[in-house]
């Protein structure tokens, strides 16, 4: 219930549980756990390695080279977990001095506790997904609360640290983690090695947190796209599983003050991207466990007018946006316009021999593509903004990795022939070094291209080698093979429901949002819960684009301010509501001011103030 007084239980028995045992669970009606958390482990994070920034603080978060294994070839656990967090930080906020980081919104405190790990399968699922919970020693036993997250992207289980992570741990709540079944428990295939829960690399399968049984097989097997588990269909499970584990970590750290169970726990749910996604999935499960969620920047699939599915616009853009990016003004670099403009006229040459633009000469095709896509619903400000997924290849990753996914394609099986491995100078697949293996845990973003693990594109050729492929990957959005079937059903497994009667939601979107027009996503989702009577509260913020990370580059930070002060915000005022201390966040466009090249402050955010 959104508004109820949290009750502290006292109970007469107390049991204590000693660390990486089996967790269990005492917690009555209406928790309903029956989740087998599987491998679980304990770890204790004071002094120099803290649970927040595991010991590097702000400036080593900040450092440009990532904290060093002492066997190149060989992270200990300690280690790959604090190269997880310094990956994780930078991928998601700007830490650069002048983007208020830590001194205007957000916060890098060291945060001691305790650190709980597990896995969890959801029902019908062949594999199962990370799940970890993070406890300060000041945990807030007189309200005691939960923070729930899922993942951004396809990353690791600490890729909402600088979300969740840091909203919570330091307000002494609970954060409970998962990488909803996506995450980078990348498989080995040439050496038949994976990562156990520790983050460090098994060659024995049972204790491997994601395995293929290939004997044989080159290259490597990336969880999110070649589980056969179409894992988006099951996110809203993710964070409801990842809430029941954080109740059972609490009553094993906790065992004076157990049992933990959702009717005494405040659970809040935040996510961003995809993560954003997962908590609305959350948001329409049933029961009372769950009492806010906030959503930022949502990756969010329903049925509504002018709603569109990722895997669609990403192979729209794919294959449009390269050419159509040369009849956009005033592009932020990078991409180097100059660079890419012959890569980019290439594609203009190919749609125009394929049909699919006008023109007699370059500039005309472009302008055809730009037309097109505006009337397909991209804006300006997103096409802009979506020069960066050009220039960084993510578009194409996103539609080999979701092709796979949705098609529950295997790892050698992929519809449009992509396979996934390391590469040499000529972009042909080798097999990996040690020292590249040893650092897939915590350096990927668990999608292909990176940390030494590339896309091979069998169909590559011409001019313009990425289109065939590219081609193939658009056609199976509305195709009729029998490949196109099965992505299409992965789809719609995706689509998202309302949010549960009575539950506070907030989005929180970027009107300049380029990998997640607002228009494909949060519009038609707000709309649709609205329509079915849901009280959902809306934030859209001008001269915000999807990447934080990404204004520690100079032209970014001077003309986007970061969406994460807006997501705590967010939060500080539903935390509020639910304490009774103020009205939920009104509907806002909020009207903010680029800095420019002057250090971020309040002037340039001008976050909503709490009613």
């Amino acid at each position: 219930m959104a508004n109820r007084l949290l009750r502290i239980c006292a109970p007469a028995l107390v049991l204590l549980l000693p660390a990486c045992v089996g967790l269990s669970h005492t917690a009555g009606p209406p928790s309903a756990m029956t989740t087998d958390f599987q491998h679980p482990r304990s770890s204790i994070h004071r002094g120099a390695d803290d649970l927040l920034t595991a010991g590097l603080g702000a400036e080593g978060l900040r450092s440009m080279a990532p904290p060093a294994f002492a066997d190149p070839a060989a992270a200990t656990p300690t280690e790959a977990r604090r190269r997880a967090i310094w990956s994780n930080w930078r991928g998601i906020a700007d830490l650069s001095p002048a983007g208020g980081y830590g001194t205007l919104y957000g916060s890098t405190v060291a945060v001691p506790g305790r650190e709980f790990q597990a896995l969890a399968t959801v029902p019908g699922a062949q594999h199962p997904h990370r799940v970890m919970v993070q406890i300060p020693d000041a945990f807030d036993r007189a309200a005691r609360c939960v923070v729930v997250t899922a993942s951004s992207g396809s990353r690791g289980i600490y890729g909402a640290i600088a979300v969740a992570g840091a909203w919570g741990l330091p307000r002494g709540c609970a954060v409970a983690y998962t990488d909803k079944g996506a995450g980078t428990d990348y498989v080995d295939l040439d050496a038949a090695t994976g990562f156990a829960v520790d983050g460090t690399v098994t060659a024995r399968p049972a204790e491997a947190a994601f395995h293929i049984d290939a004997p044989g097989a080159t290259g490597v097997a990336v969880k999110h796209a070649h589980s056969g588990d179409n894992p988006e269909a099951d996110w809203g499970l993710h964070v409801r599983q990842a809430a029941e584990f954080a109740l059972r970590a609490l009553d094993e750290a906790l065992p004076d003050a157990a049992p933990f169970d959702f009717a005494n726990t405040r659970v809040i749910a935040v996510g961003l991207s995809n993560g954003g996604g997962a908590v609305l999935r959350a948001a329409e499960l049933g029961g009372d466990w769950l009492d806010a969620v906030v959503a930022g920047e949502p990756s969010v699939h329903v049925e509504a007018s002018g709603a569109r599915t990722l895997y669609d616009y990403a192979t729209e853009a794919a294959l449009l946006m390269p050419c159509a990016l040369l009849a956009v003004d005033d592009l932020p670099q990078p991409p180097v316009a100059g660079q890419m403009a012959p890569v980019w006229a290439a594609r203009c040459a190919t749609l125009r021999e394929a049909g699919l633009v006008e023109g007699g000469d370059t500039p005309a095709q472009a302008r055809s593509a730009r037309d097109r896509m505006e009337a397909a619903g991209w804006t300006g400000p997103a096409l802009r903004a979506g020069a960066l997924s050009v220039g960084f290849d993510l578009w194409r990753s996103v539609a080999v990795t979701y092709a796979s996914a949705y098609g529950r394609f295997g790892f050698d099986a992929h519809p449009c022939g992509y396979r996934v491995a390391a590469l040499d100078a000529s972009l042909a697949p080798r097999p990996a070094t040690s020292t590249e293996r040893a650092g897939w845990w915590s350096d990927g973003s668990g999608i292909p291209p990176g940390a030494g693990v590339g896309i091979v594109d069998a169909r590559a050729a011409g001019p313009d080698p990425a289109w065939p492929g590219l081609r193939c990957l658009r056609a199976l959005v509305a195709g009729d093979s029998e490949a196109a079937r099965r992505v299409q059903t992965g789809v719609s497994a995706t689509r998202a429901g309302p949010p549960r009667v009575g539950l506070p939601v907030v989005v929180v979107h970027g009107i300049d949002d380029g990998l997640i027009p607002m228009a494909f996503s949060s519009v038609p989702y707000v709309d649709a819960a609205r329509a079915a009577d849901r009280d959902v509260r809306f934030w859209q913020v001008e001269n915000a684009q999807h990447f934080d990370g990404f204004l520690a580059l100079p032209d970014y930070g001077a003309r986007y301010v970061p969406l994460l002060p807006y997501i705590y915000a967010a939060l500080d005022q539903v935390t509020a509501y639910l304490d009774g201390e103020g009205a939920l966040p009104a509907d806002a466009r909020i009207r903010t001011r680029p800095r420019g090249g002057a250090t971020l402050d309040a002037s340039h955010l001008r976050v909503p103030p709490a009613d």
